[in-house]
């Protein structure tokens, strides 16, 4: 059986990212999410206009009430709005949770939602706390600026690294698996015409859900990749501008 997996992230009212990519990713893979909103935003497929965090005390109270019930072993984490927020969420973690970390500081539409504080809050409380890291080439060089990408990872306190660059190559997207700051593998896909919401999200919630399952890294990544990729070729537009992936059972 698959196990729960705690989900923190925010909330995209167009429902393309965000928590609920969360919820319906771990659905598909018959495992329980387990929610917990920590943003509210005013946004759609063509910009978020506002975010608004939710207050950590509520959150904490959240965390403390499901474990009082729950065992929780791998919890998700996605866009943490505000440094109170990163702070009492390291300070709840322990050395039995499994995280996995979507370093989300801005959003698909170029809009900006953490300010340098919180960036800062996040590379200095919350990572080394981090086992599984999901960011794009952008928000490896916000944790770790001025740096080579090898020399990045390897400054970052993380296990494993998963590095997707989607942003810098035209034609092929590669995601590059570091361990322990080494260069552990490589998976390339053709980069698909369009613009996507939610693929992150998805992805960092596939490699959760799946390491919950017991497999090995390099296995549950291979296959959340292979699951995020099929839910953008399946992929559908209710708005005007980007599309969401359908995220179909894998």
């Amino acid at each position: 059986m698959l196990d729960r997996v705690l989900v923190l992230s925010g909330l995209d009212p167009c429902g393309g990212a965000g928590i609920a990519a969360d919820i319906e990713t771990i659905n598909q893979f018959g495992a329980t999410p387990l929610p917990i909103v920590t943003s509210l935003t005013v946004q759609n497929t063509q910009c978020v206009s506002e975010v608004q965090p939710v207050d950590h005390q509520l959150i904490i109270k959240q965390l403390n009430a499901l474990t009082e019930d729950i065992d929780i072993n791998v919890v998700k984490i996605g866009l943490l709005s505000s440094v109170e927020q990163i702070t009492a969420i390291t300070n709840w973690l322990t050395k039995s949770h499994t995280v996995i970390l979507d370093p989300i500081i801005k959003a698909s539409t170029n809009d900006e939602l953490l300010v340098q504080k919180s960036i800062d809050a996040l590379k200095l409380e919350l990572l080394p706390k981090v086992f599984f890291l999901t960011p794009n080439v952008f928000e490896l060089e916000k944790l770790a600026p001025n740096l080579s990408e090898q020399e990045a990872v390897k400054s970052l306190p993380c296990e494993w690294v998963l590095l997707t660059t989607t942003e810098s190559s035209e034609h092929l997207i590669e995601h590059r698996l570091y361990h322990q700051g080494e260069l552990y593998e490589r998976f390339s896909y053709h980069k698909l015409p369009g613009e996507y919401h939610g693929s992150g999200c998805t992805l960092a919630s596939a490699i959760g859900v799946l390491i919950a399952a017991k497999l090995d890294v390099d296995v549950a990544v291979k296959r959340a990749l292979d699951y995020t990729y099929q839910t953008l070729l399946n992929a559908k537009r209710i708005g005007k501008m980007q599309y969401h992936p359908n995220r179909i059972s894998p």
